[in-house]
């Protein structure tokens, strides 16, 4: 395991928060009102707690940011690292928190929107800028949190190589006889165990469960002959990890060998099509030829990636029509899989990074159809 990174500075957040109003204006809107949500906290470092008091950060260009903060939390937010690079204004209870919203932006602005933003809060501020329009950031900025700088990709693949290393202690435990559940339990403990704060995620889908893209572990005991597809991730230092591998309880048979074998060629057309300049569908194109071609398209269900940092699931996406170039820095994953009703599925999955003339994993154990006992 890596050792513990730098944390990041009020600089640094002064810089992303300068960053993504710039771009706000670059892309014709008034400003950004970000509220609780990984937004927040990468712009910030501040994470409250979610509730019906209002809580918004608004970017603008050439202008302070500023947070709109309850004033019994107020002196939390001041301990953000990235307070020193805002202007904290409070709003106590009886008092009109969108009124205050309100006055720091134009009447008839054009704004975008943290996704996580509740309708309450949205809705309220509009009521009183009836002229106000806005716009998602996934849709306005889908580049925004995409391209991770040399402090973010250390702490991705200190996220990776956790993930990594629960693998290898996963493929050494028993499983036949073993319910799902008790799997899933030893991933989420590995995980702990090799640094991360946060499990999000603990796919155990044996035999038939397999199929299913995003099962959740449940009471089905794991017999020997069972395709079992392990897909668990969550975050380590505040960013995220997400890795796939397929295990086969015992030796499979010669259809299981195939179908794995696809998937495995299949991901590596997917990483082989990461380059700047290319696009994300090329990644969700090459993937999905190989699995095409063999004649198992129609059981390929889902896009070949999605976008990771301080969520595990964000922009960009890997899929048909996406046409976004790929851009030194940033970090997605390449997860082709094969689902057969009623029977089995395969699901092969790395965290990739684009670099300046191709892409490098951040999973590197094997890929290869590993057998438990």
């Amino acid at each position: 395991m890596t050792g513990t990174p730098a944390p990041f500075t009020a600089g640094d957040y002064e810089a992303r928060m300068r960053r993504a109003a710039e771009a706000a204006a670059d892309a014709g809107l008034d400003g950004v009102l970000v509220a609780p949500g990984p937004d927040l906290v990468w712009l910030t470092g501040y994470r409250p707690v979610e509730t019906e008091r209002l809580t918004l950060l608004v970017l603008r260009a050439g202008q302070d940011p500023v947070l709109v903060v309850p004033t019994l939390e107020a002196p939390d937010a001041a301990k953000a690292v990235g307070a020193p690079a805002l202007t904290l204004r409070d709003w106590t209870d009886g008092k009109d928190p969108y009124e205050a919203a309100a006055s720091l932006l134009d009447r008839a602005g054009r704004f975008g929107v943290s996704d996580n933003a509740w309708a309450l809060h949205l809705l309220g501020i509009q009521k009183r800028l009836p002229d106000t329009r806005y716009t998602a950031l996934t849709e306005a900025l889908p580049m925004l949190r995409a391209v991770k700088d040399a402090a973010e990709l250390e702490r991705l693949a200190a996220a990776g190589a956790a993930a990594d290393a629960t693998f290898e202690e996963i493929r050494k435990v028993p499983f036949a006889g073993r319910k799902e559940t008790d799997v899933a339990a030893d991933v989420a403990g590995l995980l702990r165990r090799f640094g991360h704060s946060q499990v999000d995620f603990t796919i155990v889908a044996s035999g038939p469960n397999g199929a299913n893209p995003h099962h959740e572990a449940d009471e089905r005991v794991i017999e020997r002959g069972d395709m079992v597809v392990l897909d668990f991730g969550g975050l380590k230092e505040g960013y995220g990890s997400d890795t796939s591998r397929t295990v086969h309880v015992g030796e499979p048979d010669d259809e299981e060998r195939k179908v794995h074998d696809i998937v495995r060629a299949a991901q590596e057309a997917g990483f082989r099509a990461v380059r700047p300049g290319a696009t994300c569908q090329d990644v969700d194109r090459a993937a999905r030829a190989v699995i095409t071609d063999a004649g198992y398209g129609d059981y390929f269900i889902h896009r070949t990636g999605h976008g990771i940092g301080v969520t595990t699931h964000e922009p960009p996406y890997m899929i048909e029509g996406e046409r976004q170039p790929l851009v030194p820095g940033m970090c997605f994953s390449v997860e082709p899989g094969i689902y057969l009703p009623g029977r089995f599925g395969v699901r092969i999955e790395d965290i990739v990074t684009v670099t300046e003339d191709g892409g490098r994993r951040l999973n590197t154990t094997s890929r290869e159809l590993v057998i438990v006992d």
